[in-house]
């Protein structure tokens, strides 16, 4: 409440002064006792109990745990033997109390992740076994492996109706299947193609004539005595294209070769068995 004073106009100027000595000593005293009724704030209850062993949670600091329980960094650290820059990390259990209380956690810190490694797997390698060759006559040996055919919609049928004399054998430098005869004996297409080569530019295989097929095959038939076709005419599987000789060879015969994709196959592997 506030304090009033009031003064009488007939009152003397010793009375006055009396009154406000008086005044001033109350007030004083009012002062003093709120003051001295302010409750004192106890500095020991801003920390919180410390733990034996404290788990680093996500955000902490080695200093701010410190703080949060009244400690010292650096005795923290000396007790965990945490290095500057005091990195600690989630999980890791440090120590706040000296003493040998068992820890409550075996998690420990990591420094630094190991590289994941990439790791080469060898598959197993299963072999694709050599296609089963099939003959009228008697059957003989390749130094060289079976060369895989591939899957083709064509229709084959045999390009003589002759025996066979010598069959496939890159070993004797033989690229094809050779069919004995006559001459004039009627040679035949073996599969749908267009006639790519029809002359005898090369000695070796006399009269000559290719057919290229789809599926990247390309059929030979060589020592011909006279050809039916020239080249860039279309031809059908079982056409007569040319007729057996002895050009550029020793006998009369037929040399027979297929290729795919440019490398000599064994004929056996796609011709009729009959």
């Amino acid at each position: 409440m506030p304090v009033v004073f009031q003064y009488r106009l007939f009152a003397t100027p010793t009375a006055v002064l009396k009154t406000l000595v008086l005044s001033t000593a109350v007030v004083s005293t009012v002062l003093l006792s709120g003051c001295a009724s302010k409750p004192q704030v106890n500095n020991s209850a801003r920390y919180a109990t410390a733990p034996n062993f404290y788990t680093v949670r996500s955000g902490d600091t080695l200093s701010g745990i410190a703080a949060r329980y009244g400690l010292s960094y650096l005795s923290i650290a000396e007790m965990n033997d945490i290095a500057p820059p005091y990195r600690i990390y989630v999980g890791q259990s440090i120590r706040l109390k000296s003493g040998n209380a068992p820890r409550t956690t075996t998690t420990r810190p990591v420094t630094q992740a190991a590289p994941i490694q990439r790791q080469t797997v060898t598959l197993p390698t299963t072999p694709t076994p050599a296609p089963v060759i099939s003959s009228t006559t008697t059957t003989t040996s390749s130094s060289s492996p079976a060369t895989p055919v591939r899957s083709s919609s064509l229709r084959w049928v045999k390009p003589s109706q002759g025996a066979v004399i010598e069959h496939f054998n890159l070993a004797s430098n033989v690229k094809g299947t050779r069919y004995g005869g006559n001459v004039g004996d009627p040679i035949y297409a073996a599969a749908d193609g267009q006639v790519v080569y029809a002359a005898d530019g090369l000695k070796e295989y006399g009269n000559l004539i290719l057919i290229k097929h789809i599926d990247g095959y390309i059929t030979a038939y060589a020592h011909n005595s006279k050809m039916n076709v020239n080249s860039g005419q279309n031809v059908t599987a079982g056409q007569k294209i040319a007729e057996m000789g002895s050009s550029g060879a020793t006998r009369t015969m037929l040399e027979f070769q297929v290729r795919l994709d440019g490398k000599p196959i064994n004929p056996t592997n796609v011709l009729p068995i009959n």
